[in-house]
């Protein structure tokens, strides 16, 4: 029985702006768990939204649970029956403390009080929450927010549920929960759930995947019919599986490897029959013995403490001791509230320690207001949001703003804007449009751009590459290690993302609750996986698979932690070649 149907849709924002929808109709059956995966701008939002009754089509109709979206008199039937949950949880938090947001909307169905408790207790737990039930809403971090916004919506108990990247922000133990939580309210509850997301570990848990291209649906299958055909995948600019990459490249690469896994345990069964013999172990990859960079930022003893003397007092970090390398990239991972945004926010200056030093290159950050506001220009932050940092008229002067706020003159301010722009991928059309008019990857490139044009000699990101397709991910990262090549810049990658920190980072922090709890390489932090696990992380899907390996004795190493690494690992132990 189908809940939601959409018949010929089309869409377009404005009468001037392309079709974001074209002529797309699907059935979603009652009960099923269904993802949506696709480009940035392809449509994937703007479906979801036509989807539950938010925006109303330009042509063709929906309807949900047999009401159509387009009956004003149902439309709060159809509210209680398909709620969403955005990707930003700013965008609907509309309480002060927590517990009074998550029964806001029970409290306008009507719901009882008694039962409003209950639900409450009930989603709170489920997200990891309820150690926050009466805290400030404002005080929390981006990936509590984004619990707290699917408590919300989890607790109306409506029968269909669309999560628009709702774990973009959520920590790898976090994303997990909500996964699980999506798997839970799906087969238990027979509740229609609806997953868009850029990450392919989470759309493989859907029972179905529908590929969005230009505004179309251009595949529609099961998890391993659509990524069992990886070429066609990376045609539509995103990605597959770690592991079905794998073994794509392996067969690229001459040997007879199928691509129908999905999972770290599907590829072992599968590499186990084909591994001649065991992988042995090696010494590290990495260099020994080369000179250590000098330090380009450095906290000694640094101690914040929110919420002093209030019942709400929280140490954010507890005497951090630190140095980041000049010129490297250092990745710092930690569960959500550990104190990453925290840390970063002490890098130029808008946050104060309580105790402790800042230093940037030898000099305390803090020593002078002056010596603060010349530090703003050498420390450039991205925020995780990046349409707070947004609010020119247009792409370009948004852009502009930095060097002009300089004093750069008009030359060499759109000298710096074209750099940026090419750095990140924007293009001439993009430039001239309102940065509140773009998507939310590309105001995520608009934001980074507005940065590097200040030029600055340490690029602080939070979350840069949390809502961007994998093709968009890949030339961000491009760009910001072109930046980094050329200009000799530190870089801070604060990220929830294990395969973006393992395949761009030099060095590695991971912090838990408020406390350095592990540095080193890549390699080395990898390798140390129970250890990630304990402090609600994770590894790369690459590096399960060697878990595995290394459990049934096909491999004495468990420190591969990107694709290519572990190609370049395995092609001499697997056979048969092609054709054999």
């Amino acid at each position: 029985m189908a809940f939601l149907e959409a018949h010929d849709l089309c869409f377009r924002y404005r009468e001037d702006l392309p079709t974001v929808i074209n002529s797309v109709s699907l059935s979603i059956e009652k009960g099923s768990f269904t993802a949506i995966i696709g480009h940035n701008g392809s449509g994937k939002s703007t479906l979801a939204k036509l989807l539950c009754g938010m925006l109303a089509p330009a042509s063709g109709f929906v309807e949900v649970a047999g009401m159509r979206t387009d009956d004003e008199e149902r439309e709060y039937d159809i509210r209680k029956k398909c709620g969403m949950v955005f990707q930003n949880p700013d965008n609907q938090i509309v309480a002060s403390v927590v517990e009074e947001d998550v029964a806001f909307a029970p409290e306008n169905l009507g719901v009882p009080s008694a039962e409003i408790r209950a639900r409450v207790d009930e989603v709170l737990a489920a997200v990891g929450m309820t150690e926050y039930a009466k805290h400030s809403t404002y005080k929390l971090s981006g990936g509590q927010k984004q619990r707290v916004a699917i408590a919300g919506i989890l607790a109306m108990e409506p029968e269909c549920i669309i999560f628009d990247e709702s774990t973009s922000m959520l920590d790898p133990s976090g994303q997990r929960d909500i996964v699980e939580t999506m798997k839970k309210l799906n087969r238990e509850k027979g509740m229609t759930v609806i997953s868009i997301t850029h990450h392919m570990n989470e759309a493989v848990e859907a029972d179905r995947v529908l590929v969005m291209n230009e505004g179309r649906i251009t595949a529609d299958g099961t998890p391993l019919q659509v990524f069992s055909q990886v070429e066609r995948v990376l045609e539509s600019h995103l990605a597959v599986p770690q592991v079905t990459e794998l073994m794509y490249k392996l067969g690229k690469a001459g040997k007879d490897t199928p691509t129908d896994v999905l999972h770290a345990m599907e590829a072992a069964d599968k590499l186990e029959k084909l591994i001649r013999s065991p992988v042995p172990y090696a010494e590290s990859d990495v260099e020994n013995g080369a000179a250590k960079p000098d330090a380009a930022l450095k906290l000694e003893n640094v101690t914040v403490r929110y919420g002093a003397g209030t019942p709400f007092e929280k140490v954010a970090l507890k005497d951090i001791n630190v140095e980041f390398p000049k010129g490297k990239i250092t990745g710092i991972i930690g569960h959500t509230g550990s104190g990453k945004s925290t840390l970063a926010m002490l890098r130029n200056g808008l946050l104060k320690p309580e105790s402790g030093t800042v230093y940037l290159e030898g000099e305390d950050i803090n020593q002078s207001k002056q010596f603060t506001n010349a530090a703003r220009f050498k420390v450039g932050l991205v925020f995780q949001y990046p349409e707070y940092q947004l609010f020119e008229d247009t792409v370009k002067r948004d852009i502009a703003f930095g060097p002009r706020n300089m004093g750069l003159g008009d030359e060499e301010t759109e000298e710096r804007v074209s750099l940026a722009a090419r750095f990140c991928g924007i293009d001439g059309d993009t430039l001239g449009m309102s940065p509140f008019e773009i998507s939310g990857g590309q105001k995520r490139r608009a934001a980074i751009a507005g940065v590097i044009a200040m030029r600055p000699q340490v690029l602080v990101l939070d979350e840069p590459a949390a809502g961007l397709d994998p093709q968009g991910k890949e030339e961000i990262f491009r760009g910001l290690c072109g930046y980094r090549d050329g200009e000799g810049a530190t870089m801070l990658l604060i990220s929830h993302s294990m395969e973006d920190v393992a395949r761009y980072s030099d060095n590695i922090v991971v912090l838990k609750e408020g406390e350095i709890f592990m540095q080193g390489t890549p390699q080395e932090i990898f390798a140390n996986a129970e250890k990630l696990f304990s402090a609600s992380l994770d590894v790369p899907q690459i590096t399960r698979l060697f878990l595995e390996l290394k459990k049934r004795a096909k491999s004495e190493r468990c420190d591969i932690y990107t694709v290519d690494y572990a190609v370049k690992t395995l092609l001499p132990y697997v056979g048969p070649e092609v054709g054999e």
